[in-house]
């Protein structure tokens, strides 16, 4: 019989301190220093009916060095927890906070063995009545069994699975055995290599299964997509992406391939872009299967992330961060390396331009801002690992690590990693490993370079002075303040290019303190503008002086090489929001300039400021007046566009911001099938998408086109997406209040996708009068999303709920929040302050 001590009982008895909540760093110590050679088997039972509860079993094996307390992480009540067995013997183990607590007198010195039968937490299951997947990152597993859920304890697992008769399955290791009665099916897998908690898998479910053959290795895709043709017309790219991917990263590492297959599911409404658990790899498969009318950008993105998650194979899954303080290491790298491999693939795009556009817009949206966080943060316990996660891990620390590889040589940083995978595979290391490793092999003082860019948050503000005689330059002086009063100087390059009527020049420079001297420049023309990120490779605030302000608002279009002219695109955005430039001409000068661009990323980029800027920074009157022409531009740019992809481009964009009777009237047309733009077919995701969009403005007919299109939904995923979206659409406010209500059941926020849309249309800039009483609301719950959700959930929830506001009244709404809550945890009121940051810049 089990024998459950009581939670307070005294730490004398137990022979240490009892472990406290999450997953402590000092526990995470004890544990990482004493148990050895550990394995886990686990075995579940997976009910037909969603409502019915998965059994579990998990039998530990490990060595110790001497007798001691073994603490093992299960967050769920103690009566899921049905046996637990040490060696032959029913030990009294003490059940609290979360653990399990094996006393001393019931280990060994050398092998010990710990067996619990339990009911598995139903959180990271993420169950639906055809399917499920498990989601463990960063450190979830123990919701669901009991382990000792932490990086540095990595262990074999060998899984078996009991589920429904008809439904395919896929973990880490390969299928060894199956078994079916016609009613259920039981498979056994083999053995994994060494993994951590957070990236042993699987799936259960009804999957169609699609099977290639690259380079001698099979690799499978599971999937539900019901179009064939876009099955079809997808399969063979995402197949050659991968074999690319492996292939050039057992080429770079100099590193086999290191786990036993390469298995990979497309899950509808997936929570992340990708997920890298070795050998069943998930992917959001809306990404992934892409529609016709698919955009240069949305091609791009999914060999992005398919070399992203393959590079995790290397760095992340054979070596595997300490703690996860380091866990931007892994995605930096992994980034870094996708860059590399994908634009080969791509030889037509301008790749510098794309590292450019993907990363410095989204790392400047939080490093701006006053929840700007650093790159590398102290991480006391993991019940706050996934607040880590977000932009500055994913956009500025692949910016730092190119940095990092440009200091050091390509090829020096290249044998650098390999030195690492080597001494680290199958184990663990931090980012004090690397830098040690880099280290020794340059004179730079790598230690010293990572202090101010890993170990601070926030970016350098750049200014330029510029002296002009007799019509040349007599000097330019690169000016660099740290808006946070520190001290602090980041070291980089800039090459800051000085334009002319019909040419550009540019220099080179390394600021060494607050104020560089452009030596380069001396004596050069008197140039119509001063671009000081003109190669797009530094980071920080460059604010413009009021000459090539003005030069740039409008003659951008003028600048000839297609990198030059985005990066002044951005450096105009950012110089618009600390109020240098007016919204109102940042918009005119898109409005004239656009139309003229060539390169279909320039395109995009400014296309996504436009739609912010529209909503964000205009009152309804200001966009009402503006909309005329705006729509007008992008007709325009949607008959000029020669290609599909970048049709779409135009069109979505028109979609998003369409107010007037004619194009709303004809986006209506479009969704009918009355009518079509040549060049561009619609699928299924892009019909739902324009009936939302006509359903928020409440176009005469808007309750038939939801009818109409939940009618025509072939796909039943997608079909009950919309389902769930619906009631965010509703004209009456209290069938909305009544759709926010419901998203304060836990169990009514598990499909996060859809949660965010339904917020996103609750919130929308046309309903934002009604939309402020979800404010408050929306921000108690925060703390209760941040332990309930997955790790991009509170930062994602956040911006729905604020991304739709800009008036006073909303911005006090979030200050009155902050103010009364002086003891907030700190990386949540971060995650406030950063999607409340254009709110409380263009409140009125």
């Amino acid at each position: 019989m089990l024998s459950l001590s009581p939670a307070n009982t005294p730490a004398s008895r137990l022979g240490a301190d009892p472990p406290g909540r999450g997953v402590p760093e000092r526990l995470a110590r004890e544990r990482a220093d004493t148990i050895r050679a550990l394995r886990y088997e686990l075995a579940f039972v997976v009910p037909a009916e969603v409502g019915e509860a998965v059994q579990g079993r998990a039998i530990l094996r490990f060595t110790l060095a001497a007798p001691q307390r073994v603490v093992l992480d299960f967050a769920q009540p103690r009566d899921q927890v049905r046996s637990v067995r040490a060696g032959d013997a029913e030990p009294p183990v003490t059940f609290g906070d979360g653990h399990l607590i094996i006393p001393a007198q019931a280990t060994q010195a050398g092998e010990n063995e710990i067996a619990v039968e339990f009911v598995a937490g139903d959180e990271p299951f993420n169950r639906d009545k055809e399917f499920l997947y498990t989601l463990f990152v960063p450190a979830r597993a123990h919701r669901a069994f009991p382990c000792f859920d932490q990086p540095d304890l990595k262990a074999r697992y060998t899984l078996s699975l009991d589920v429904p008769a008809g439904w395919e399955t896929v973990a880490n290791g390969a299928a060894s055995t199956t078994e079916s009665d016609g009613q259920r099916t039981r498979v056994r897998f083999a053995d994994t290599q060494p993994i951590p908690t957070y990236l042993f898998a699987f799936v259960a479910g009804r999957f169609s299964v699609e099977t290639a053959r690259r380079n001698g290795r099979e690799l499978r895709m599971f999937h539900r997509e019901t179009d064939a043709a876009k099955v079809a017309r997808n399969r063979e790219a995402i197949f050659d992406l991968h074999a690319v991917a492996l292939a050039w990263l057992e080429d770079y590492t100099a590193i086999p391939y290191s786990f036993d297959k390469f298995d990979f599911i497309a899950i509808p409404s997936f929570q992340f872009s990708g997920m890298e658990h070795p050998g069943a790899v998930l992917y959001d498969a809306a990404s992934l299967l892409l529609e016709e009318s698919a955009t240069l950008n949305q091609m791009l993105d999914r060999a992005n992330v398919i070399a992203h998650e393959t590079s995790h194979m290397w760095f992340g899954d054979l070596a595997t961060m300490r703690w996860f303080n380091d866990v931007w290491m892994k995605e930096a790298l992994a980034s870094l390396m996708a860059g590399k491999i994908v634009n080969p693939s791509f030889p037509q795009v301008n790749h510098d331009l794309r590292f450019l556009l993907a990363n410095y817009p989204a790392a400047y949206q939080v490093d701006r801002t006053a929840g700007a966080n650093p790159i590398r943060q102290p991480l006391a316990n993991l019940d706050e690992a996934g607040q880590l996660y977000g932009a500055i891990v994913y956009q500025k620390a692949p910016i730092v690590m190119r940095q990092l590889e440009t200091i050091v040589g390509e090829a020096t940083f290249r044998e650098g990693l390999r030195e690492y995978l080597r001494t680290y595979a199958f184990g663990n290391a931090t980012w004090l490993d690397l830098v040690r490793i880099l280290d020794a092999r340059t004179p730079q003082d790598i230690a010293k370079w990572s202090r101010a860019w890993i170990e601070e948050r926030g970016r350098p503000e750049f200014t330029t002075t510029l002296h002009v005689e007799g019509g040349r330059v007599s000097r330019l002086t690169l000016n660099v303040t740290d808006p946070l009063r520190r001290g602090l100087v980041w070291p980089q390059r800039l090459r800051v290019e000085l334009g002319y009527a019909s040419s550009a020049r540019e220099v080179t420079v390394t600021p060494t303190g607050t104020a560089t001297t452009v030596r380069d420049a001396a004596g050069m023309p008197a140039p119509l503008y001063v671009l000081p990120n003109g190669g797009g490779l530094g980071y920080g605030l460059f604010v413009l002086d009021a000459a090539s302000r003005d030069y740039l608002l409008h003659h951008i279009e003028a600048i000839a090489d297609p990198l030059t002219r985005g990066s002044a695109w951005v450096t105009l955005w950012d110089n618009m929001l600390e109020s240098h430039v007016a919204s109102g001409a940042f918009l005119d000068a898109v409005v004239r300039a656009l139309p003229a661009e060539t390169d279909e990323q320039n395109v995009q980029r400014v296309l996504a400021y436009t739609r912010r800027a529209f909503w964000r920074h205009f009152d309804g009157e200001e966009r009402s007046r503006r909309a005329p022409a705006l729509e007008a531009m992008l007709r325009t740019g949607i008959d000029h566009a020669s290609t599909s992809r970048a049709k779409s481009v135009w069109f979505s964009t028109l979609r998003d911001v369409a107010l007037t009777p004619p194009s709303l009237a004809w986006i209506e047309t479009l969704w009918r099938r009355d009518d079509k733009i040549a060049g561009l077919t619609f699928g299924e995701a892009d019909e739902i998408a324009m009936a939302l969009e006509l359903a928020v403005r409440q176009v005469p007919a808007w309750q038939e086109i939801l009818q109409t299109q939940h009618d025509r939904t072939q796909d039943p995923d997608r079909r009950a997406r919309f389902v769930f979206v619906m009631p965010a659409l509703a004209a009456d406010p209290t069938v909305r209040e009544q759709a926010f209500a419901r998203l304060r059941q836990v169990e009514n926020r598990r499909l996060e996708p859809w949660v965010l849309e339904s917020m996103a249309y609750l919130n929308h800039p046309l309903r934002e009068r009604h939309a402020r009483r979800f404010i408050g609301p929306s921000l108690e719950l925060l703390r209760e999303i941040q332990r309930t959700g997955d790790i991009f959930f509170p930062t994602r929830w956040t911006e729905a709920a604020l991304g739709g506001h800009r008036s006073a009244e909303a911005a006090a709404i979030v200050r009155d929040f902050l103010g009364r809550e002086p003891q907030y945890p700190q990386r949540l009121r971060w995650t406030i302050l950063s999607a409340a940051d254009e709110l409380f810049r263009f409140a009125r």
